[in-house]
């Protein structure tokens, strides 16, 4: 009995693998979306929650489904993004940012281009905004932030978030750049006009140049070894020389140096000459 258990489960999974990577295949088909540069098993794991959700027998069925209806699909892109996001997370590290490498570009550039890659919601960009406007640099400042959602992207324009996402925002900076309106905080018309809110997909689109920084973070965890491999190397033909990447306190690059980039502080890396 053993060893038919064993056979039918090794059938069992190998038809739930093919289902699944039929679905990466139509997904990439339909939406340009590479789920094979994510890492399989968060990533599966993750949809399959949301496909027995809607009580979905296979992946087959569900790409049906959302591709028919709009508001699967939404929730698919919002479930495969991933978009946990707050105003200042890690502070010790925006507060190098803020005064040690922002005063340093400052001196030597009379215009900043900044971009914030997979912003999510909004918070990382309108944190960076709420810096460069304390130090008095935010008119002369070019700060792009893209995600492939366009609901986050929606949501970050709309500048609505609740109290829990400002729990690191220093008070003063709260009290200058935010309104409470029904029940959450809506950020200032000063920080949404300076951000330029842009749809891209990393993994696919190209990337402008010449950015003095380059703010990535907590976002590379989730893909293969391979597409951080790829994206580092954008990332770092992206910066004019001396221009920084700043990632996540997960992501510390182990080297750098493949890439044109040396460190310059941790989780800060410098685009060589």
């Amino acid at each position: 009995m053993g060893d038919i258990r064993s056979s039918l489960n090794t059938g069992s999974t190998s038809s739930e693998d093919e289902d699944f990577a039929r679905f990466i295949v139509n997904i990439k088909k339909s939406t340009s979306i590479d789920l094979s540069q994510y890492k399989e098993n968060q990533m599966r794991r993750r949809l399959t929650t949301l496909r027995m959700k809607y009580g979905y027998a296979s992946f087959t069925e569900y790409f049906a489904a959302i591709t028919s209806d709009a508001r699967l699909r939404n929730e698919f892109l919002d479930r495969m993004t991933i978009n946990v996001s707050e105003f200042w997370r890690n502070p010790t590290r925006w507060q190098v940012l803020r005064d040690k490498f922002f005063p340093q570009m400052m001196k030597d550039y009379s215009r900043l281009n900044i971009w914030s890659a997979a912003c999510s919601t909004g918070e990382e960009p309108y944190t960076i905004g709420m810096i460069l406007d304390s130090l008095n640099v935010l008119d002369r400042t070019s700060l792009l932030a893209t995600d492939l959602d366009e609901g986050v992207l929606a949501k970050a324009k709309d500048g609505s978030y609740l109290e829990r996402s400002l729990r690191d925002v220093p008070l003063d900076y709260k009290n200058k750049y935010f309104t409470p309106a029904d029940g959450a905080f809506k950020v200032s018309e000063r920080l949404k006009k300076a951000v330029k809110f842009q749809k891209q997909n990393l993994l696919l689109d190209a990337f402008g140049e010449k950015y003095d920084l380059i703010v990535c973070r907590n976002v590379m965890i989730y893909f293969t070894e391979e597409a951080k491999h790829v994206l580092y190397g954008k990332f770092a033909r992206a910066l004019k020389p001396g221009g920084l990447l700043f990632v996540g306190s997960t992501e510390q690059i182990f080297s750098p140096g493949q890439y044109g980039l040396e460190t310059a502080d941790t989780f800060f890396y410098r685009r060589m000459n």
